[in-house]
């Protein structure tokens, strides 16, 4: 599905170079769940932003290949990955509050996407949008379409996200901490859901997080990531029982303190 080689994206700040993220590669099969795991600042969501080439300035991506499609993402005009963000490859954001704008309704924000990638007239689109409300169990989905993301709480605006996200069918998901400022009730339902929406629609899914617990209840590869590189990586299994690089005893070891 996805085939990252020899990625590597610098940052400039002024006169520096902060090498974020250095010679990654990595693949994610069809319908398989690759977790990127690493503290704050170890370059998971360097890695997303790269793949839909969304660096921003001081940000640029200096080597390396992704190979999505068939084809290299990163010798794609402009105009070719706008069609493939959204539509082959979405992104769920950290934050759904300031991701959704507040001035416009959730289903009508969704509506859009389908009116943008799949040509949809305003009726089909919003009908859409409904169904997909409806698909990640937002209760009154067509009545709660009609509201504005203040009115959502946390959990349902991230609902409303992964409805967006998968609107359009794409063959790959990123989720970058989609449950972080969630509380952990809540984080449990939205793994659950992506957990059931990925068999369902047989998606590929990248899921970036800091959390081994997480990594654990939903995905069945673990990239571990420090300062940039990719320090060990295998089956989630295979990892928590045998972990081959300190940095990932590390983390193993903060999971079973919080089990405690």
């Amino acid at each position: 599905m996805l085939e990252v080689k020899g990625l590597s994206t610098y940052y400039y700040p002024e006169d520096k170079t902060v090498k974020a993220v250095g010679n990654v590669s990595f693949s994610v099969g069809k319908g398989e769940i690759v977790g990127l795991l690493g503290e704050s600042g170890s370059g998971k969501s360097t890695i997303a932003h790269s793949i839909l080439r969304l660096v921003d300035h001081p940000g640029k991506i200096v080597a390396g290949k992704i190979i999505f499609g068939g084809h290299d993402l990163l010798e794609l005009p402009e105009t070719e990955m706008i069609k493939i963000r959204g539509a082959k490859i979405s992104m769920i954001f950290q934050d759904p509050f300031t991701s959704l704008n507040p001035v416009f309704s959730i289903g009508d924000q969704i509506a859009e996407v389908l009116q943008l990638h799949q040509g949809l007239n305003r009726r089909d689109a919003w009908q859409k949008a409904v169904e997909m409300l409806g698909l990640v169990r937002v209760q009154d989905p067509g009545g709660r379409a009609r509201d504005y993301p203040h009115q959502f709480s946390g959990g349902m605006r991230q609902r409303a996200m992964i409805a967006m996200a998968l609107a359009c069918q794409p063959d790959l998901l990123i989720a970058d901490e989609p449950t972080t400022a969630l509380d952990v009730t809540i984080q449990a339902e939205i793994i659950k859901l992506l957990k059931e929406l990925q068999q369902k629609l047989g998606l590929s899914i990248i899921y970036i997080t800091h959390n081994f617990g997480i990594i654990k209840a939903l995905c069945q590869r673990v990239l571990v990531l420090y300062k940039g590189s990719i320090v060990e990586e295998g089956t989630v299994g295979s990892v928590l029982s045998s972990p081959q690089n300190s940095y990932t005893v590390k983390l193993i070891d903060c999971l079973r303190v919080l089990r405690k």
